[in-house]
């Protein structure tokens, strides 16, 4: 296969082009490297069937790339995904979120590229109740990040029926491993690396959501598009259990091994507007197809720290 990967110099896209490759496919990353790090791309940077662009995908080059890539699928991941930064700056998410998806849509119908799997998020659904199914409506969310990722899964369905394209929409949960570039263990680590006396963290340290390694994510990914988009597809992704905020501190404390470090709550139950205190999903679509994640929530945010703490000793 041919594969495009937006997004690729990122977190998440760095991850997944090393996995394309090693099943032999050729992959072509496009990355504006305004969060996406070369570093990331170090290991696979000389691949013969890699290719790394740097490029936004709203400028015109990115329509003509696509013609002369002539990719088998896109696999879309490029967008703002520090939620808070897109509540300060409201055109964060319209313009980083939702119009890369509609010129990565209208580049894919203009020169004939019919896959595409798509990043989304459990921020499409606001503050839903109990066990979330992926048929769970109204679509209510409360972050401009959450509302760019819902207009751009409807866009999705849109140029599906009407372009004839397939289409693979994955709801991430909070996905954590190496090379994180925002997030709670980020920050934590962070903060805690700087100031070993002291780790502030924004709320009152319940907020609790699934966590899920990147590496079982991208075996979802592979679960899921293992099998027919007709033309849609849509699979709620996370691993066993919940970790608190309190716990991830107590963890980054931990692995730091300063036990004696105080850490300071803030008020209220959530971060910063837009932040969902809490959710849980229904998995039980992308289970049926067989995946099964290898790492629980703790695990997964444990091993995420123990990379980020050995990145900033370096």
């Amino acid at each position: 296969m041919n594969a495009l990967v937006t997004g690729g110099a990122g977190f998440i896209g760095s991850r997944l082009a090393a996995r394309l490759l090693d099943e032999g496919h050729a992959v072509h990353a496009v990355d504006d490297l305004s969060l996406g790090r070369r570093e990331n791309l170090d290991a696979i940077a000389a691949h013969p069937r890699f290719t790394l662009t740097v490029l936004d995908v709203r400028a015109p080059e990115f329509a003509r790339l696509v013609e002369s890539a002539k990719p088998d699928r896109v696999y879309h991941l490029a967008a703002n995904s520090d939620i808070s930064t897109g509540t300060s700056e409201p055109r964060t998410d319209l313009e980083r979120t939702f119009l890369t998806t509609f010129h990565v849509l209208e580049a894919m119908r203009a020169w004939g590229a019919r896959e595409l799997v798509f990043a989304s998020t459990s921020a499409i659904y606001g503050e839903a109740p109990g066990a979330i199914r992926e048929e769970h409506g109204p679509l209510e969310p409360i972050s401009l990040y959450g509302a760019a990722k819902l207009s751009s899964e409807a866009y999705v369905h849109a140029y599906a029926r009407l372009y004839d394209l397939r289409a693979w929409v994955f709801r991430f949960p909070n996905v954590v491993g190496p090379n994180l570039t925002h997030g709670a263990i980020f920050d934590f680590v962070e903060r805690l690396h700087r100031d070993r006396d002291v780790l502030r963290v924004l709320g009152d340290g319940t907020q609790t959501k699934p966590y899920l390694d990147v590496d079982d994510l991208l075996d979802a990914i592979a679960a899921g598009v293992a099998h027919p988009a007709e033309p849609v597809a849509t699979y709620n992704i996370a691993g066993a259990g919940a970790t608190s905020v309190r716990e991830i501190a107590e963890l980054v404390r931990e692995e730091l091994g300063l036990p004696s470090a105080r850490i300071e709550f803030g008020a209220g139950n959530r971060g910063w507007p837009g932040d969902v205190p809490r959710f849980e999903y229904d998995t039980r679509r992308i289970r049926a197809l067989g995946w099964t994640p290898r790492h629980d929530s703790r695990e997964a945010v444990r091993r995420a720290i123990r990379a980020k703490v050995e990145q900033c000793r370096r």
